[in-house]
């Protein structure tokens, strides 16, 4: 279990509070107007407990060199707008200006600093903790506040400094958004409803097949059900040619991680056999005409995008009877129309199934709210590569450093009582 503190355990009346938070949303390219506010609003429940508090976002836009990357002074705008009321809004990080506007703050005020990203020790530091207490960043915002209170989950598998530098100078707590994630996450993968599978696809087949690893090895997941370039590199090893195309299209996405990636698979599939479902069936996209043909009938001389028909029915129906359902990652090629069946139809599945559906971020989680389907899940989360890293079962350097200031202060808590007695 997860043990971080939160809001609950700290006193934040009148203390000027640094809350790193990922706001980080899609902008229009040619006017940079906000397209998606659902970051924005995911913050809420934190700021409401800090209203009391001097409040200080740390937050980041995109990163140097993309289309989008710019100041957070349009965040705060929206923020404002999103809350009502005034949000104010620094052109600097951590120098004189930023001192200056943190230290005027009156109690219920919240300050947004500049696009974290902008600033060299975030952009092109990553090392552990205690490099990143050692930052001017974190030095300096450190002296001016009482409390760091992380609420970016999304960014959690980051080591920066803005997500990891203050765990030795500050009492660190997570905020709402990061304790509802944590808590949702552990539901799927603590106390799992049976029978429990998972449906790992989409793209990032590193990620998927440490997914799948984890779930199996720990016994969290009864079955996994393969789709996407998953099935397709799984379909491959256990015998099938899937054809040059789709061999070669593994090899470049996987890049460095391809022979890793292929032995962690073939581990699976050898002591695995019986709980990894693969398609029977697949879509290949000929000249633009999807044709359904039987894994038998490979190779083809065309990419696969999707799930057959009959992989299709069966994996809806598996995703019907489940207990609990985890998600990662779509069935195939689903910005293609003739290749969204299978994501459409696994997603309406988990729409109409009664198990307990947990959404890996992502495209995926991107694709339900488009659909209107959101209210009839469990839990989408906010995090793409930070869910797939806690899901399977890696270390998020955001949450540790958490784990580390609660042992400190439960530690300098223990000590107090102790010269009390």
């Amino acid at each position: 279990m997860t043990r971080v503190l939160s809001l609950d355990n700290v006193n934040v009346e009148g203390k000027t509070v640094l809350v790193r938070v990922d706001i980080n949303s899609p902008l229009d390219p040619s006017t940079k107007e906000f397209l998606d506010d659902t970051r924005i609003r995911a913050i809420i429940p934190t700021l409401n407990r800090l209203s009391k508090s001097k409040t200080v976002l740390l937050a980041h836009q995109s990163r140097p060199g993309k289309y989008d990357f710019t100041s957070t002074l349009g965040h705060s705008r929206e923020l404002g707008r999103v809350l009502g009321r005034s949000v104010k809004w620094v052109e600097d990080i951590h120098g004189q200006k930023a001192m200056e506007a943190i230290e005027s703050l009156e109690d219920g005020e919240i300050l947004i600093l500049n696009n974290v990203r902008m600033d060299e020790e975030e952009k092109s530091f990553e090392g552990d903790f205690h490099e990143m207490s050692e930052t001017k960043f974190v030095q300096r915002l450190a002296s001016v506040a009482d409390l760091f209170v992380n609420d970016a989950f999304a960014c959690a598998h980051r080591s920066s400094p803005s997500i990891v530098g203050f765990c030795n100078d500050l009492p660190c707590v997570a905020g709402e958004l990061m304790r509802y994630e944590i808590e949702k996450l552990n539901l799927a993968l603590n106390k799992p409803k049976r029978p429990c599978i998972a449906v790992v696809g989409g793209i990032k087949v590193a990620d998927s097949i440490s997914v799948a690893d984890n779930m199996l090895r720990k016994g969290i997941a009864d079955e996994i059900w393969a789709t996407g370039g998953v099935a397709n590199l799984l379909i491959e090893l256990s015998g099938y040619d899937i054809g040059k195309i789709n061999h070669s299209f593994l090899v470049k996405e996987l890049g460095k991680e391809y022979h890793s990636t292929v032995e962690t698979a073939k581990a699976l599939l050898n002591d695995f056999k019986d709980e990894i479902n693969l398609p029977t069936d697949l879509a290949a996209n000929v000249e633009d005409n999807r044709v359904d043909l039987s894994i038998d009938e490979l190779p083809i001389d065309a990419p696969l995008f999707d799930m057959g028909i009959n992989s299709i029915m069966a994996l809806s129906f598996a995703i019907k009877r489940a207990g609990t359902i985890i998600l990662n990652g779509p069935a195939g090629v689903f910005e293609v129309e003739d290749f969204a069946l299978g994501t459409i139809e696994m997603l309406n599945a988990c729409a109409e199934s009664d198990g307990y559906v947990v959404v890996g971020g992502g495209h995926t989680a991107t694709l339900i709210m488009n659909r209107g389907l959101a209210g009839n899940m469990g839990h989408l989360s906010t995090g793409g590569g930070a869910c797939l890293d806690y899901m399977a079962g890696r270390i998020l350097p955001g949450i540790a450093s958490l784990e580390i200031s609660a042992d400190k202060f439960f530690m300098d808590v223990q000590e107090a009582s102790n010269k009390i007695d």
